[in-house]
């Protein structure tokens, strides 16, 4: 008799940010990389880098971001979990919101899902700030033109679109 497959194991597609603007930057994000990948998260696009201001802190170091589409049949608590220690093995230290950090990754979109999860465990998917990021929607439309923002269902150019000019100006692909 074959096993029916169940929800729980289906491949997921999700969209991760890596961000790194401490120590060896690119080195930091291909760590992060093969980590994820040791982890049984199959990194299927990758975007360029891109280097863009701290924010919200522009005097700090500057930040090399990529966006990679990976598939995982983890959960989204789980894939936080794994994402967090990756953060921690890499030198991360949360000291206070948006400090410069060796390894930042969030989870941007999984699998076109809305999660609100409050508490302790605090999660909030697709990302809050992922309409108004430069750093963000710039390597996100590289590898994925037609994506659209879960909640609002607004294409990526469009979001582009309403970034200010001074935001698109900032950030370049290196």
């Amino acid at each position: 008799m074959k096993k029916q497959n169940t929800l729980k194991d289906q491949v997921k597609i999700v969209y991760l940010g890596i961000g790194s603007n401490l120590g060896n930057r690119k080195a930091n994000i291909n760590i992060a990389k093969f980590k994820l990948e040791a982890e049984n998260i199959k990194i299927s696009e990758c975007s360029s880098n891109y280097e863009s201001l701290s924010w919200p802190n522009p005097n700090r170091p500057n930040f090399i971001n990529i966006v990679l589409k990976v598939k995982t049949f983890l959960n989204e608590k789980e894939l936080l979990a794994v994402c967090n220690k990756i953060e921690t093995e890499l030198g991360r230290v949360r000291l206070q919101k948006n400090d410069p950090r060796t390894c930042d990754i969030d989870i941007l979109d999984y699998d076109k899902k809305v999660i609100e999860i409050k508490g302790k465990d605090f999660l909030n998917i697709p990302h809050p700030e992922i309409s108004n990021r430069n750093f963000v929607l710039l390597p996100l439309f590289e590898i994925s033109k037609n994506w659209k923002h879960p909640q609002s269902q607004i294409p990526i150019l469009k979001l582009i679109n309403r970034l200010k000019i001074d935001d698109l100006r900032a950030i370049k692909q290196i």
